[in-house]
């Protein structure tokens, strides 16, 4: 299974025990590289090319007699979705062309190399979770675990509400019935286009400069100061380190436009009410209730209050560096992500990684406060509802994949050696 993600790509080589009532998984192979396929809008060989490193790993650890009953597929996310339809197009034909060409796997025959649908990458890793917790499958229906997942450019939600008196999931594609190991599971999903954590970060600094371009805002400030306004090209931002500087393209405005941020090291909460500016939850909610951005949500704290919450991919690169457990309440996020805005990192001098993130990274304050803001603001889990963080599962990778594989399997899209 090869990810095509937003900043990056990855393969999954996994093992099965296909003689069961249903496979089991029995060993994991994982490697990555960078950037994605989305680096190469208007060179499709060269994005085609860069996953050889990647079919190499599959080569080498696929048995050589297995090669043609092997199932590949490659699933592209957010980073295509947005390129546009016709480049990323470009891109998947040549990636398929390639794969058939030059390897001897057997690509699925419906969508073996396609823009995967949010939705089911939301649900893939809601399986690839609760298949490793051993939560589905069995005889007996268990509680299931919920999923948040924080790519590059979009970020999921994937849980099984528990209605009270006679209520259901609301009708509308955030609602996903899945049958699985003789058990019918009625999922609320959604997946956010633009809200993953590379998206994120542009949005949170385009809002600063849109204010101070904002000239009804700038008349109303009296003795503004000369060094920090547009006419001067210089910007204040909150969620950047005292005194850091970038130079960034001027939303809206021409290519050769640009503004210098000049970062002021505030606070978490002046970088967080920018962060709820980004999330949107003004916007009209034509179905409630809603969670942000106008979209429909169950509430977590009433239909989702006992079960476990794993959050994974960018939650955990940007969270499990500094030293926080595995299991953490949202409140103890929330005083992590203020010592970090603040520049209180002295605490962290036991953890040589984590002294060296927060030193080569300039973003980290905006990111944990745009993760904070989108678990506690956005999906409105309550302060002292603890989650959990994960890379691994009984060691192998959480995501979609896996989830996307065993879908595969479902359909007998494999054959036996002969």
């Amino acid at each position: 299974m090869l990810d095509a993600g937003s900043t990056g790509s990855r393969i999954h080589v996994y093992k099965f025990n296909y003689c069961k009532e249903s496979p089991e998984l029995e060993d994991e192979i994982f490697h990555h590289i960078q950037p994605g396929l989305s680096a190469y809008p208007d060179d499709t060989d060269a994005a085609a090319k860069s996953l050889d490193v990647l079919m190499k790993v599959a080569l080498d650890n696929v048995p050589e007699e297995l090669h043609h009953c092997t199932p590949i597929a490659v699933k592209a996310t957010a980073g295509l979705r947005l390129l546009g339809q016709e480049k990323s197009a470009r891109i998947l034909d040549a990636v398929h062309y390639h794969l058939e060409t030059n390897y001897p796997f057997y690509i699925i025959e419906d969508d073996g190399v396609a823009i995967m649908d949010g939705k089911d990458e939301g649900v893939y890793a809601w399986i690839t979770v609760n298949y490793l917790l051993e939560k589905i499958g069995s005889q007996e229906k268990l509680q299931t675990s919920a999923i948040f997942d924080l790519g590059g450019g979009s970020t999921q939600i994937v849980f099984e509400p528990e209605m009270t008196d006679g209520a259901e999931v609301a009708e509308g594609e955030h609602r996903y019935e899945l049958e699985y190991g003789g058990h019918k599971y009625v999922l609320y999903q959604h997946s956010y286009l633009h809200y993953g954590l590379m998206e994120a970060r542009k949005a949170i600094k385009n809002f600063v400069v849109n204010i101070w371009r904002d000239k009804k805002k700038i008349d109303s400030i009296e003795n503004v100061d000369s060094e920090h306004n547009p006419s001067s090209g210089h910007v204040p931002h909150p969620c950047l380190p005292k005194n850091y500087t970038e130079v960034w393209p001027s939303p809206n405005l021409s290519d050769e436009d640009t503004t210098t941020l000049i970062g002021t090291g505030a606070v978490h909460a002046q970088c967080r009410f920018i962060v709820e500016q980004v999330l949107n939850k003004t916007k009209t909610c034509s179905l409630s209730p809603c969670s942000f951005d106008g979209v429909y949500q169950p509430p977590i704290s009433e239909t989702f209050s006992n079960n476990e919450i794993y959050v994974f991919s960018y939650f955990y690169d940007r969270v499990s560096p500094l030293g926080m457990p595995s299991e953490f309440s949202l409140r103890e996020l929330r005083d992590l992500t203020n010592d970090v805005c603040i520049g209180n990192i002295d605490q962290f001098e036991h953890l040589p990684e984590a002294m060296k993130e927060l030193r080569k990274n300039p973003h980290y304050c905006m990111d944990l406060s745009y993760i904070y803001g989108l678990l506690h603001i956005g999906y409105e889990i309550p302060l002292e509802r603890e989650v959990k963080m994960a890379k691994k599962i009984k060691g192998v990778e959480t995501g979609w994949c896996l989830g996307a594989a065993i879908a595969i399997l479902d359909q007998k899209q494999w054959c036996k050696p002969s």
